[in-house]
């Protein structure tokens, strides 16, 4: 279940690191709101994730869910660029996370 709960909470650092684009600097109400719980609950799921997870591993992999999904989404939403060196280094960052999944007790 801790993996799930990783999981979940690197999907919620993607929505609330993407929703602060869209706040305006927390001066929009509704995606300053979304933001910001998506915030909390990000660090909550992870939180509970830790409780059987090795912390270094459960921080690396949630920063590893959230910079992927942010970059990916950057390239998709904001028109970010989308050359080889960008894409290969997401792969890295991917094969960290399953190195990490695969090496966790």
């Amino acid at each position: 279940m801790a993996w799930i709960w990783l999981a979940l909470a690197g999907l919620l650092e993607v929505v609330w690191a993407i929703g602060l684009k869209y706040t305006d600097g927390f001066t929009r109400l509704w995606p300053s709101a979304i933001t910001g719980a998506a915030m909390v609950a990000s660090v909550y799921f992870l939180a509970l994730a830790v409780r059987s997870i090795p912390i270094g591993t459960g921080y690396a992999v949630w920063t590893g869910i959230g910079a992927v999904g942010v970059a990916i989404l950057g390239m998709i939403l904001f028109n970010e660029p989308k050359d080889l060196i960008r894409v290969g280094s997401i792969l890295l960052i991917v094969a960290g996370i399953a190195g990490l999944k695969l090496a966790a007790p």
